[in-house]
């Protein structure tokens, strides 16, 4: 689509903007980066940087925020125009609640000068880099959660370590300069839905400055805090119709609008260098000493079902999580999933009910105004299913609970990433381990058992665990000649 005949969201035309708007409530121009964010894409600014706008109207302070794309410059390019400024619209059945966020202060593209990404972290006032990378970006091994030495970002950051391409890479760089200039760490705050995801990344940069020698890595475990977090809130991919009705609600043109649901939550450990964070706790986020329990229900519940859904729902022929939760058959599934298979083996954090909460979820999911589509979803499952869907197996498994409908899940992926759908046509399979997932799959032909077994013996997602597990196996081969035989919707319902 083309821009309408409309000004562009920047400081110069905010003043123009639409009674009812929300804006920001501080000074832009006197607020300086704290923070440096990895991976400048929609979630985040629909989420760490909506909390952020919030803590700054209540405390302000230094929490400006440095937004770095890792790969390409379209972000950099749809925001620049506008001095950083972007809305964001919470939408559901009651309408469009418009509001523009202001913290976004700089912005940098990687690929073009690795070197001022460094420098940036590097800053004496850079108190926190955050992350939203998708659990891809880590550059590890999901079934084991170590640093694959061996991926390409990683070899060349090892040997070019002045212009490196990794996230990991470029926060042990920036660490390094910190630490030969006598000053503290900064804060690393991962935002992915990674089991433990504070601990994990912790590893990955220790393992990455021990394969650089000397004493960094040992002073990083010292003096650095990586906490472990939760992060929730449904943010679909921004579409024309969704530019359109930004452009409504503000009267201004916005070429990196984004949407999202009217719920968010936020569980972070309370452990930053030297106490330095933005008043989040103030705004909604919980500090919490064990975010353990809140990231079980959040990866098994929230996530696993959307993973769920959106296998199973793609092959059944729906375009989005809405569409999928419509279809009674797979409704019912999904409260199934939760109330027999997942709820049982998940502790539920204080003061929570899983089972309440399973069914604000279902209503989360029916939000007929959030078109969240199955494919971007269903993207990178061999990242995903490990701590959402595999998890949960692993322990039915250890107490001997059947999983019929966890190992449909898991079918479905398997069914998915052969990419033809039900109706004989083409799926755009989208999975770092794509070319693995193909090749396993033409080597064992049209026999279903042989493409579930090769499948699941690919040890970077399933482990050796699993593929070892004769229940296992037969649960998940059984489940994939039900999808051949009559498909996803009579799967569901067997």
């Amino acid at each position: 689509m083309t821009q309408p005949a409309l000004p562009r969201l920047s400081t110069a035309t905010i003043g123009q903007v639409r009674a009812g708007v929300l804006l920001p409530s501080y000074c832009r121009a006197s607020l300086a980066p704290g923070i440096v964010h990895l991976g400048l894409g929609a979630f985040v600014r629909a989420h760490l940087a909506d909390y952020t706008e919030d803590a700054l109207a209540r405390v302000p302070g230094a929490w400006g925020i440095t937004g770095v794309s890792l790969q390409r410059p379209d972000q950099r390019d749809r925001l620049a125009p506008q001095n950083g400024l972007y809305t964001a619209l919470q939408r559901d059945g009651d309408g469009v609640r418009a509001r523009i966020i202001g913290g976004v202060r700089r912005l940098l593209v990687a690929p073009e000068n690795p070197a001022r990404v460094v420098e940036a972290m590097a800053d004496p006032g850079c108190r926190i880099v955050s992350l939203t990378v998708t659990e891809k970006g880590y550059c590890h091994d999901p079934a084991t959660g170590r640093l694959n030495a061996e991926h390409p970002d990683i070899r060349h950051d090892l040997e070019h370590p002045a212009a490196p391409r990794s996230a990991v890479g470029m926060m042990v760089a920036a660490l390094g300069r910190r630490r030969a200039a006598g000053l503290a760490p900064f804060t690393v705050l991962c935002c992915d839905n990674l089991p433990h995801n504070g601990a994990l990344v912790a590893g990955l940069v220790a393992d990455f400055a021990a394969l650089q020698g000397g004493p960094l890595a040992a002073w990083i475990a010292r003096n650095g805090a990586f906490p472990a977090t939760m992060v929730d809130r449904i943010v679909p991919a921004t579409t024309p119709a969704d530019l359109d009705a930004a452009a409504a609600a503000t009267g201004l043109w916005d070429a990196a609008a984004v949407t999202h649901e009217p719920f968010r939550q936020w569980i972070i450990e309370d452990r930053f260098v030297d106490g330095a964070r933005p008043a989040w706790h103030e705004v909604g986020a919980q500090l919490v000493g064990d975010v353990t329990p809140f990231e079980h229900m959040k990866l098994r519940l929230l996530n696993g079902a959307h993973s769920a859904l959106a296998y199973l729902g793609y092959l059944a022929g729906h375009e989005t999580i809405v569409d999928a939760v419509g279809d009674a058959a797979l409704r019912d599934f999904v409260r199934g999933l939760w109330c027999e298979e997942i709820i049982p083996v998940v502790p539920a954090p204080p003061g929570t009910d899983l089972a309440g909460y399973a069914d604000a979820l279902l209503a989360r999911f029916s939000n007929p105004a959030i078109r969240h589509r199955t494919w971007q979803i269903a993207m990178d499952g061999s990242q995903k299913l490990p701590q959402r869907v595999l998890a949960t197996i692993r322990e039915r498994l250890a107490r001997g609970l059947p999983i019929r409908r966890l190992a449909l899940v898991v079918a479905a992926w398997v069914r998915y990433v052969g990419g033809v759908d039900e109706a004989g046509q083409a799926i755009d399979v989208r999975d770092p381990l794509a070319g693995v997932l193909r090749a396993a799959l033409d080597a064992a032909g049209d026999d279903a058992a042989a493409r579930v077994a090769a499948v699941i013996g690919i040890e970077a997602v399933f482990g050796q665990d699993l593929p070892r597990d004769a229940g296992f196996r037969a649960a998940v081969t059984n489940a994939y000649w039900a999808l051949l035989a009559g498909g996803a919707r009579a799967a569901v319902a067997g």
